[in-house]
């Protein structure tokens, strides 16, 4: 087995197929129970900063980053086996995004500003 610090994107894809195969998850693994686990993921993340300031959630303990860090974890390897299932290269994806984002949000434009690309 690789070890985990010098795991690329693509060996960990191949690695979580792999994980579903052996344990004949794959069945299961549709881009919809896909998409529906990486959102309730999401959502177990949130559990963690919800009612919490500003501060606090910037300065978590130990033991509550600990387990923000096996959700994060969670909603990545979600999103990796539904990009894959789908077969999107999420490196591509991402740049692709980036671009459009540059665009809709020049930085001499929004510096500063939370505002929505339609709002200014």
């Amino acid at each position: 087995m690789e070890p985990l610090e010098t795991e690329t994107l693509e060996s960990l894809r191949h690695r979580l197929r792999k994980f579903a195969e052996e344990r004949d998850w794959d069945q299961f693994h549709s881009p919809k129970n896909l998409s529906m686990a990486l959102i309730a993921e999401a959502a177990e993340l949130v559990e963690h900063f919800q009612w919490l300031t500003e501060a606090q959630s910037q300065r978590l303990p130990a033991a509550k980053l600990a387990e923000v860090e096996a959700e994060l974890a969670d909603i990545f390897i979600y999103l990796i086996r539904a990009a894959d299932k789908l077969d999107i290269d999420l490196m591509q994806a991402a740049a692709r995004k980036m671009e459009i984002n540059e665009i809709k949000y020049p930085a001499k434009m929004v510096r500063g500003s939370a505002k929505k690309y339609t709002e200014y």
